[in-house]
């Protein structure tokens, strides 16, 4: 599955994702796009998954109709010592999660 990281996210959680191709906002040139736009050329670009700590994207968003799914992590910072515990939930999420839908980890 072909992951886009939000610019939220420590640079380094990409290499705890195995099997999945996962690449920075940053590194894809989508640094500094609003949602809605960063949304649009990711899903153009043939991402399946936005991974985000932002729980206001659902909100703001409307991903009815995309082929993106957006997949939000709850934890209790985005350091990367919050985000490793939750990376089980996170690859079952990964897993469940269908395009155009919201999803929540852990």
């Amino acid at each position: 599955m072909k992951i886009l990281l939000d610019e939220c996210l420590p640079v380094d959680f990409r290499h705890h994702l195995p099997p999945h191709e996962v690449h920075t906002a940053g590194w894809a040139g989508f640094r500094s796009l609003k949602n809605g736009k960063l949304l649009e050329e990711a899903e153009t670009a043939g991402y399946q998954v936005f991974l985000t700590v932002d729980r206001g994207v659902p909100h703001q968003q409307n991903l009815v109709q995309r082929r993106i799914s957006v997949l939000v992590i709850r934890a209790r910072t985005n350091q990367l010592e919050d985000l490793l515990p939750a990376v089980g939930a996170i690859l079952a999420a990964l897993g469940e999660v269908e395009p155009g839908q919201v999803a929540f980890a852990p």
